[in-house]
């Protein structure tokens, strides 16, 4: 474990520039964050952040799932509510399997759980645009997605109420500054994939008792992301997934999150995580691990439908050449999937139907 060092000023700064300059966050908001105080993203969104403009917050010490969430949301009635990817999208399947267990039609604009919920947030890892305009539809409420990390304590870039390009993570929030570079530290072009750093006042100062960490990741000013970005025309940011996930393949760089996307459009995908996986010839290729939504039973046929999709839709050498259907992901705390463990210990992890 790496734990970062952050001076009082920290919660300060980030809740000037995103809680205050984003969210609008005000005095008779109140704020509900799935994920809990133990986590950087919860403790903005759960202490911090209301805190500093004397709005509520809603505390939940169960783990979030959907049931969880709805409940709370239903009775405390929050205006802002805090989420993460995965969770959105397994809210959605719960609200989906209900509405069709009970044969009623959701309306958007009547009254439901997030009827007084004024905007979602989302974080973690990228929001796939399947995901935000299911959302929109379903519940009639746009979701913020951004970026943050501990070491910046908070979100750096975000889309915003009234600014949002879905698929995106929007751009940088107030009080940060972000550059692209590549493996020499250079500025690369618009639209092409280097590392994402960050400058700004809410920077951790060091990480506890681990120098060589500090030293690779805190550059001067400059904090070393460990994520790949590029950034189109417009000056909006788009995540193409941690530099230890990207995927090599041919020479050429595949992002999984681009991948994972494709595949979350087809009807029967509840969540996905894309890995780099060897062939007999030990070279690699993107494998996925799928979890199917309720109603869907894995099979061959099935397997061969989810190429097709894939194939149809993104360039030949991004496909995924094995898929493999799983009952969950791993995941951590805030249910954000540890692509890692697919990767390094696969089916120990992946609990094959």
């Amino acid at each position: 474990m790496n734990g970062t060092v952050h001076s009082q000023y920290s919660p300060v700064c980030a809740s000037e520039n995103f809680a205050k300059k984003v969210l609008m966050l005000r005095e008779d908001d109140i704020c509900f964050s799935a994920a809990r105080l133990f986590f950087a993203y919860g403790i903005g969104n759960g202490m911090f952040f209301p805190m500093a403009v004397g709005a509520s917050a809603v505390l939940n010490r169960s783990r979030p799932t959907p049931e969880s969430v709805f409940n709370h949301l239903k009775r405390f009635r929050p205006t802002v509510f805090f989420g993460v990817p995965t969770l959105y999208g397994q809210m959605l399947e719960y609200k989906e399997r209900q509405d069709k267990e009970l044969g009623t039609k959701p309306d958007p604009n009547g009254d439901h759980e997030l009827s007084s919920v004024r905007i979602c947030v989302s974080a973690g890892e990228a929001l796939p645009v399947d995901i935000y305009y299911r959302w929109k539809e379903r519940f009639g409420v746009d979701i913020l997605d951004g970026i943050g990390s501990t070491e910046m304590l908070h979100v750096f870039v975000s889309n915003r109420p009234g600014d949002i390009k879905p698929g995106s993570t929007g751009k940088p929030v107030p009080g940060y500054e972000l550059k692209i570079v590549d493996d020499d530290g250079q500025e690369v072009p618009c639209g092409e994939v280097g590392t994402l750093l960050v400058k700004g006042q809410s920077a951790a100062q060091h990480y506890w008792r681990n120098t060589e960490k500090t030293r690779l990741t805190m550059k001067g000013e400059w904090l070393d992301t460990g994520d790949k970005y590029y950034v189109d025309e417009e000056g909006y940011y788009w995540c193409a997934g941690r530099g230890d996930d990207m995927i090599k393949v041919g020479g050429i760089w595949v992002s999984p999150v681009e991948v994972e996307g494709c595949l979350l459009q087809h009807p029967a995908v509840l969540e996905c995580a894309v890995v780099g996986h060897p062939d007999i010839k030990g070279l690699i290729k993107p494998k996925a691990f799928v979890v199917l939504k309720s109603g869907y039973t894995g099979s061959e046929d099935l397997i061969e439908d989810l190429k097709k999709w894939t194939l149809e839709r993104l360039a030949k050498y991004k496909y995924p050449r094995w898929i493999e259907i799983v009952s969950e992901l791993p995941k951590n705390a805030t249910g954000k999937i540890q692509r890692f463990k697919l990767r390094e210990e696969g089916k120990r992890f992946a609990k094959v139907l």
